[in-house]
Formats: C-alpha cells, sequence, structure tokens
C-alpha cells in the first residue's frame, strides 16, 4: 500500500487517532481505511474514528480522549488519581453536559458511567493533567470531594469515608475552596458535617 506511510503519520500527527475525515481530505479513499481494519493496523472505535494500533499500546485514557474529548474525570477516577482510594475503579467515570448527544456514548470500549450535569455545575473545579502523553480534564480534589459528598447514599461508605479522610490528611488541600465549591454545588451542609471540624 504506496501511501501507508502517509496515513500512519496522520495518525501520528493526531496522537495515534483519526477521522473518517482526516484521511479522506488528503485524497486517500476511505476503503482504505477498511483494508488497515482487516490487516489489523488500525482499530476502528466507532463510526467515523480510528486508531493506529500498529506498533503501537493500548491506552484507555486517549482512547477516551479521542471519543469524548468533552469528558471530565471524576467520582472514584479522581478520588483513584489523587489516591484517595486503593480501588481501581473496574469503569471511567465521567461528567458531561447533560445536554450532549447522546448518541456518541455508544461504544463499548472503554467502560464508562457518565454524570450528566447542566453546564454551570460542570465548569466548577476543572484542572488537566497529563496522562502517558495525553492531556486530560478532570475535577480538582475539592470538587470531587464535593461530589461524593452529593452521592454519599450511592457510595460504598467504605470509599467515601477512606476518602474524606486522605482529603484531610492532604498537605495540599484547600478548605477555602472547598468552602466555595460546596455552597456553588448546595452541599454545604455535607461538608459541615462530614468535615466541618477542619474548616
Amino acid at each position: 500500500m504506496d501511501n501507508i506511510n502517509e496515513i500512519k503519520e496522520i495518525f501520528l500527527q493526531n496522537n495515534g487517532f483519526a477521522k473518517t475525515s482526516d484521511i479522506t481530505s488528503k485524497g486517500i479513499h476511505n476503503r482504505v481505511l477498511d483494508r488497515l481494519v482487516k490487516e489489523g493496523k488500525i482499530l476502528k472505535l466507532k463510526r467515523g474514528i480510528y486508531q493506529w494500533v500498529e506498533d503501537c499500546e493500548k491506552d484507555e485514557l486517549a482512547i477516551l480522549k479521542a471519543l469524548l474529548p468533552e469528558s471530565i474525570l471524576c467520582m472514584d477516577s479522581a478520588l483513584y488519581h489523587y489516591g484517595y482510594t486503593d480501588r481501581t475503579p473496574d469503569c471511567y467515570h465521567i461528567a458531561l453536559d447533560r445536554n450532549c448527544n447522546k448518541n456518541k456514548l455508544r461504544f463499548d470500549y472503554p467502560y464508562i458511567k457518565p454524570y450528566f450535569l447542566i453546564k454551570k455545575y460542570l465548569e466548577i473545579g476543572v484542572d488537566e493533567i497529563m496522562v502517558n502523553g495525553t492531556k486530560i480534564s478532570i475535577f480538582d480534589k475539592e470538587r470531587t470531594i464535593c461530589d461524593i459528598l452529593r452521592y454519599s447514599n450511592k457510595m460504598d461508605k467504605e470509599i467515601l469515608n477512606k476518602a474524606i479522610q486522605s482529603y484531610i490528611r492532604d498537605n495540599s488541600r484547600n478548605l477555602g475552596k472547598l468552602v466555595e465549591y460546596s455552597k456553588k454545588l448546595r452541599v454545604y451542609s455535607k461538608v459541615q458535617i462530614w468535615i466541618g471540624m477542619w474548616l
């Protein structure tokens, strides 16, 4: 296949991912993509989105970012990143705009648990981290604590307790920011109950 190097370069310029339009805009027919899938050089993640897999490791977070670039790691996934739980989540907990197109969530891998939020709540406490060369959005520590308190009735009590204790022991915690977020997110009373003596 004469244009294999050109196609590979398109993927590499996009961190190993490409849309059908990225390929066809270079004058390459989309039948070539079908052939590359059959040969095992690329993986079709969902309609119109592919990953170059030959000679590359499959990174779940990079795939998630390619499929849902607007997603924000939250809840158990954020707790695990901050070391507030030692239980590896069995899926990625992500926050999304509740008005997003739900059809975009129709993929089998990686496994996700979405939380749909109104826009004004989605913008509170967003941070960015680099994981294996991929920039990922994640809620910061204070926002994560507010979220687990919001969903405390649905959480494993052991995970909840360990997370709160880990946050309290964290020298980089920001209690002022926690109070600010909790008031905006309407969980201030829960923060007072769980963390009140440290405020």
